[in-house]
């Protein structure tokens, strides 16, 4: 089997899902969109593979908003349209972040600015634990969509949904791909100064995602085992 990782940004690795699949023995292929030269300027070009040439897609996150669309420019409306043909074509899709985020507003939801962000480890509230556990699951965004005609949603907490299912497909606002040299990344490249002015400690953060490393290794294992038996039916 072979999965697709669209990578937004430069800092955006696989993880544990990414470690997940391969125990399943996936072969997988990322692709970046925005490489470190336009970090700063994300319109870019880009052209899309062809969907049909994996069994399953992975959108990762980003640090721009998907609603965006001045920022990101050139390859955001392609990459909806692109979402939207492989959903309707039962592809299936786990989204997670930013992916979650186009996934929604590619079926016909919204994504907006939230009242409140999410910065750190958090737990939520889930309807289906034996998919999607309450956590704690690593949060890192400002907007919120709204779900989707057709979708179910699964999870949510007081700030944002977390969580909805559509078809053979998943859709996750937190980030279960998150390990702690992951976040050193995000770290490097500005999330430090946001983790700042949210009024954390990245220090603090930084020693409490190494410490958490194995237990939300874990937890993201557990999520994809369930998503590809009983979602995506890919095993």
């Amino acid at each position: 089997m072979k999965a697709l990782f669209i990578q937004h940004d430069h800092v955006s690795p696989t993880g544990w899902v990414g470690e997940a699949l391969a125990r399943h023995g996936f072969e997988m292929t990322e692709v970046l969109v925005v490489p470190e030269s336009s970090f700063e300027n994300p319109n870019v070009s880009f052209e899309f593979p062809d969907f049909n040439d994996f069994d399953l897609l992975i959108p990762l996150g980003a640090p721009w908003g998907a609603w965006d669309d001045a920022c990101i420019g050139n390859w955001l409306q392609p990459e909806l349209d692109w979402i939207k043909r492989a959903l309707e074509a039962e592809k299936p899709v786990l989204g997670i972040c930013f992916g979650g985020q186009l996934m929604a507003r590619a079926l016909g939801g919204s994504v907006a600015p939230g009242t409140k962000g999410e910065i750190g480890w958090t737990n939520i509230w889930s309807d289906r634990k034996d998919l999607v556990s309450n956590g704690p699951w690593f949060q890192f965004h400002y907007d919120c969509w709204q779900v989707p005609p057709g979708a179910e949603e699964i999870a949510r907490n007081p700030i944002a949904s977390q969580a909805f299912i559509y078809g053979r497909s998943l859709a996750v606002q937190f980030h279960p791909e998150l390990n702690a040299a992951a976040l050193k990344g995000w770290l490097d490249w500005g999330g430090a100064k946001k983790v700042s002015q949210d009024g954390q400690d990245p220090q603090i953060l930084m020693a409490q995602t190494v410490a958490e490393d194995e237990a939300s290794k874990q937890r993201t294992f557990d999520l994809v085992d369930a998503y590809l038996k009983e979602i995506a039916k890919l095993i």
